[in-house]
């Protein structure tokens, strides 16, 4: 036997350095018989839902998996079935038959959302040459129903080979069913409330993730009930900074003194194999949950990067009509004035970061070698169990949309905005 196999490489700073290795990745791996590869699935699909500041594709056959999504515990007796589970913000991107011509293919992205506190399907076929055509109804095999007839008539016009969509699934074809996606959303925090819904696999502790209070799990953004909602967009004032191969004068080396770092996109490496040991999430004293140091934290170390859907400024705006109409709470953070961070339905832990008039730490907006990234740094040295915030230095407006603030410090300005 003829084997090749490669060692994994980390995205280590095009300057120099040392990689970083990701755990359990093999990016190259060709051999010339018939072979048998062991794998921990569970701990790839946690990387790949827990991690996704990583890039990974989940993909399942035809399945393409975007956003598991999460559900309130006030979502989880309407949000499911005895087959599936429903979790808002999910979305998928299925490749099927076309519904213009019976021999083509194209993209159906597949979506759950909540109106009137009933989920809603959705289903926007996107092919080329063709306007997007977006399809709802208030069940997965009702808005696919909307598709399967169309396919099978062209295909039935063009001779080609038939098929039964009274026997194709609507959750099966948004791929909740799916042994993978099944798998995670089993180990949504809460879904034990979910009476009607049959276990397949049950909770597993790698696959844990935070439960939310509210859809964006901290004060900057709760849905208002009684009077209009408004928008409200972290905005980014500090000036963007471009990282150097030069020695930082106030850059304290972070955690547990690994040889002297000098250069930000070193401390920026540190910070992503080390972030998890900095933080972690609990019931806030300011409102909602909140995100604390697990560690004495130096000044001027890089705490977690603030991650989401990067998203073009008219798309962004298009997203917040849509979390308008829905009642939701809008969570973005503005890099520049054509692109914004969308973590609302999909981000990592530092949107749980409350906001305080005497913050601890401050977002900055820093370009390294692939791109933007904002980072959350401390402004000050921070106590082992003490909550991290930041200052959200939202845009004023009038009275009527001021956001109360609850962050009790004595130089409190009473509102966020």
């Amino acid at each position: 036997m003829l084997c090749h196999a490669h060692r994994p490489r980390g995205s280590g700073s095009a300057h120099g350095g040392s990689s970083l290795v990701l755990e359990h990745e093999l990016r190259c791996f060709a051999v010339f018989r018939r072979v048998y590869v062991q794998r921990d699935e569970v701990r790839q699909m946690a990387s790949a839902v827990q991690q996704p500041e990583l890039g990974y594709t989940f993909r399942v056959g035809s399945l393409v998996l975007h956003a598991v999504g999460q559900l309130t515990p006030s979502q989880m007796a309407a949000f499911h079935s005895t087959s599936a589970i429903f979790p808002v913000g999910y979305e998928a991107c299925r490749i099927y038959w076309s519904m213009r011509h019976g021999n083509r293919r194209c993209r159906y992205l597949c979506s759950v959302e909540e109106r009137e506190e009933q989920p809603e399907f959705r289903v926007r076929v996107i092919e080329q040459g063709y306007k997007d055509l977006v399809l709802t109804d208030s069940t997965a095999k009702g808005v696919w129903d909307k598709v399967l007839g169309p396919v099978a008539d062209k295909r039935t016009e063009i001779g080609t080979l038939k098929l039964f969509p009274v026997y194709l699934k609507g959750e099966d074809l948004f791929g909740l069913t799916v042994s993978a996606v099944t798998k995670i959303t089993e180990s949504l925090p809460g879904v034990e409330a979910c009476d009607r819904y049959t276990f397949r696999y049950g909770r597993n502790p790698l696959l844990e993730l935070p439960l939310i209070f509210n859809p964006s799990g901290s004060a900057r953004a709760m849905p208002k009930t009684s009077s209009p909602f408004t928008a409200v967009v972290i905005r980014n004032t500090s000036t963007t900074s471009r990282c150097q191969n030069t020695a930082q004068g106030e850059g304290g080396v972070p955690y547990t003194k690994p040889p002297t770092v000098h250069h930000r996109s070193s401390q920026y490496r540190w910070m992503k194999s080390e972030w998890r040991a900095n933080v972690y999430l609990a019931a806030s004293k300011i409102q909602g949950l909140g995100l604390y140091a697990a560690r004495d934290i130096e000044k001027n170390t890089m705490v977690i990067e603030y991650n989401g859907t990067v998203l073009r400024n008219e798309v962004a705006i298009k997203k917040q009509r849509t979390y308008k109409s829905q009642n939701r709470g809008v969570f973005m953070f503005r890099i520049d004035s054509e692109r914004v961070v969308d973590a609302s339905q999909t981000g990592g832990l530092a949107r749980y970061i409350n906001h305080s008039c005497t913050p601890n730490c401050v977002a900055e907006v820093v370009t390294f070698e692939r791109g933007y990234k904002i980072i959350i740094t401390s402004n000050r040295r921070i106590e082992k169990g003490e909550e991290l915030c930041f200052d959200y230095q939202f845009d004023c407006v009038d009275s009527q949309h001021k956001i109360a603030c609850y962050c009790g410090t004595a130089d409190c300005r009473k509102r966020i905005n």
